[in-house]
């Protein structure tokens, strides 16, 4: 099961990624943010009252928010080492992420066996691929280093606080809840903080209506995608968990792929091709 969950986070956490990625190019980032997890807050809230979960409140929660801080903090430095560039090297030092769970698992006393390990290296080693890394160029700036270290570290740091939240499913609903409202409450202090500065919150012909579903899906494949890395770091070893849910740049890539008709470069296919084999050597180790 803990596979089966993983995986499935990838694909959410990569879908959501492409769709975001889609509604930045018209929409500021802080937006899109903001908007999407405040309607994914609302879609909780309104699962948490039917479940009765919020009589699974107790001092899990402070995992919650911690997780709902860190988020926002890790996308924006994302998004702005993005801006930055280049985005060759940008996404895959991202995906260092995975070493704070994978550091927390191993903490925790889990020893993964050979092949188990080997997969890990193999698939690690597929996303940076996959990610298109730029081996030659300009040299980078090191904002764009410490911004997307930083990015890397909140994204693990959410891997590893959101697995804490809760101990059954209702209570999980109940954290995810509580991880969205401080999401939008961190996103929403920044965003305002951008507008006084001067920066627009909206295109300059405002916000189409078509980009409300959008930002529907890219919010509830973001919090389900939480929900099933948990589900996944509670049935099984967090380092194999971590790992296999850290695939989602492959599946951003092949969205862009299958959608926009973007050409894979030939290291991002094969990065493509080892994760998959150290997918196989994780789930069979």
């Amino acid at each position: 099961m803990t596979a089966f969950f993983a995986l499935t986070t990838s694909l959410l956490w990569g879908l959501a990624d492409f769709g975001g990625g889609l509604l930045t190019r018209r929409t500021p980032a802080l937006t899109v943010v903001v908007a999407s997890q405040a309607i994914a807050a609302v879609v909780l809230g309104v699962i948490v009252m039917a479940t009765g979960g919020w009589g699974e409140a107790g001092p899990r929660l402070w995992f919650a928010v911690g997780a709902g801080v860190a988020g926002p903090v890790a996308v924006f430095s994302f998004y702005k080492a993005l801006a930055l560039g280049p985005m060759g090297v940008v996404s895959p030092l991202a995906t260092l992420s995975v070493a704070v769970p994978v550091g927390v698992g191993l903490v925790l006393g889990e020893r993964p066996g050979a092949l188990q390990l080997a997969g890990i290296a193999v698939a690690v080693t597929g996303v940076v691929l996959a990610g298109g890394p730029q081996l030659r160029g300009a040299p980078v700036q090191r904002q764009t280093i410490l911004l997307t270290l930083v990015a890397a570290l909140g994204f693990g740091t959410v891997f590893a606080l959101i697995t804490e939240a809760s101990t059954n499913v209702t209570g999980l609903f109940l954290s995810l809840f509580a991880q969205r409202l401080t999401s939008v409450a961190v996103g929403g202090a920044a965003l305002y903080a951008s507008v006084r500065r001067g920066a627009p919150a909206l295109p300059e012909d405002g916000l189409p209506r078509a980009a409300l579903p959008a930002l529907g899906f890219v919010g509830l494949a973001d919090v389900a995608a939480n929900g099933t890395y948990a589900l996944a770091a509670q049935h099984g070893p967090i380092t194999v968990a971590a790992v296999l849910a850290s695939l989602y740049p492959v599946v951003t890539a092949l969205a862009a792929r299958g959608f926009l008709s973007e050409r894979l470069r030939a290291i991002q296919a094969a990065g493509a091709g080892l994760a998959l084999v150290g997918t196989l050597l994780l789930a069979t180790g």
